[in-house]
């Protein structure tokens, strides 16, 4: 029954080696498999020198990168079910599936630049105009496509084509929701942008490295190469990975400020005064603990704690987006989405457990660590109207006069 169901299945054409010339020479007398190790891990070292050079160049430059990569993530996708299907000559496949990119795109970044532009978006009579009316506009534009859609639909390949819909949809959700769940991610402070990708960078390595060297007993039968040695040595050197990243980065401005929008400059800043969270405290230590090391306490900042957390996920539950990409891949029989990358596949072989890691990141933010935010709530009461604002301020004084602070505030001015 298997060979019956999978036959059914249109290959996709096997790319060839995309390796380096100078590489295949270089590597020439190894085997095929020390061959792919060297491969992989020199081109490991690029990515991750090309990762520190897009840190220093500030959250702009970051934003855009991720743009990037969810487009050129959603294009490998796209692309396999175009050459999957194109055999049947569906009309407007491609560009409908890119015009539904453009529309939920112009949503949320349109959201993105209400939330965190505020001031900017007020002060532009354009912007303001279009910030009003972002969500209708949004929908027109989508049901634009949906109409278009409709009527395309081909006689012989109703049932094709709606396969290609939701193909379409199930890729914007998982590539371009959680791409933008990493731009909030980047709002609230680098550092939860870079110790969340960094742990899944590290547990792949890591996993990779005690696999090939140790790696016995087989994991997953997705995938086949994973190993019981690799994910729990990977699990281990995460965590460990995770405490000393967090501790480094929790003592610069730099990366645990909220990234904001001057105004004055137009202009992002991350200048602040370090939340507790960022702040070295005493922690006391277990028994076992103190007749180990003889410490009573030892100093950590709280964002450890939590990057214990993040690093448990990214070992854990993370190799779970890599094992589902596994199963995709399995299924319309191909090794990798593309051949971007010499010995790692596509850029979407490379972020497949990136973005499940941005959703946890973004959820556990909103449910463990971000409160109300002044700021915003100011931003909001002056872009009421003026009887509104003053409701507002009564209602605010009495509130603090029963209260009791009022008077306080009043003697020490």
């Amino acid at each position: 029954s298997r060979t019956k169901s999978d036959s059914g299945v249109p290959e996709v054409p096997v790319s060839a080696d995309d390796t380096p010339e100078v590489l295949n020479k270089a590597l020439s007398g190894l085997s095929s498999r020390w061959k792919n190790w060297w491969v992989r891990g020199i081109l490991t070292l690029a990515m991750i020198s090309f990762f520190f050079i897009i840190i220093y160049l500030g959250p702009m430059v970051l934003m855009m990168i991720v743009l990037c990569v969810q487009i050129k993530c959603f294009h490998e996708i796209i692309t396999i079910g175009y050459s999957v299907y194109h055999s049947y000559h569906l009309p407007w496949f491609r560009t409908l599936s890119w015009y539904f990119l453009l529309c939920v795109n112009y949503f949320f970044y349109g959201e993105t630049v209400t939330d965190y532009f505020f001031t900017l978006v007020q002060r532009e009579e354009p912007l303001r105009i279009l910030s009003k009316y972002h969500r209708f506009i949004s929908f027109a534009l989508y049901l634009t496509g949906f109409c278009m859609f409709v009527l395309s639909l081909v006689k012989k390949h109703y049932r094709l084509q709606f396969y290609m819909f939701g193909w379409t949809h199930v890729t914007l959700l998982i590539v371009v929701t959680q791409s933008h769940l990493i731009i909030h991610n980047l709002f609230e402070g680098m550092i939860w942008f870079i110790v969340p990708i960094s742990c899944v960078i590290c547990n792949d390595i890591m996993a990779y490295m005690f696999g090939f060297f140790f790696g016995r007993t087989p994991l997953i039968k997705l995938s086949p190469k994973k190993t019981w040695e690799g994910f729990i040595g990977g699990f281990f050197a995460t965590v460990v990975f995770g405490i000393l990243l967090s501790y480094v980065m929790s003592g610069y401005r730099f990366f645990v400020c909220p990234v904001e929008f001057n105004n004055d400059s137009n202009s992002f800043t991350v200048d602040c005064e370090p939340s507790e969270l960022f702040q070295l405290q005493d922690y006391g230590l277990p028994p076992v603990l103190k007749s180990i090391t003889g410490w009573t306490t030892v100093k950590l900042y709280p964002f450890q704690i939590h990057s214990i957390a993040l690093s448990a996920f990214a070992s854990i539950m993370g190799p779970f987006g890599g094992f589902f990409a596994s199963g995709f891949k399995r299924a319309f029989k191909i090794k990798d989405f593309a051949n971007t990358i010499p010995g790692h596949g596509g850029i979407m072989d490379r972020f497949d457990c990136q973005y499940l890691m941005a959703t946890f990141v973004n959820v556990y933010i909103a449910s463990f660590i971000r409160g109300p935010n002044p700021s915003k709530v100011i931003q909001q009461l002056l872009a009421l109207r003026l009887d509104q604002q003053l409701h507002i301020f009564n209602s605010l004084k009495a509130h603090l006069t029963e209260k009791g602070l009022l008077p306080a505030l009043e003697e020490a001015a």
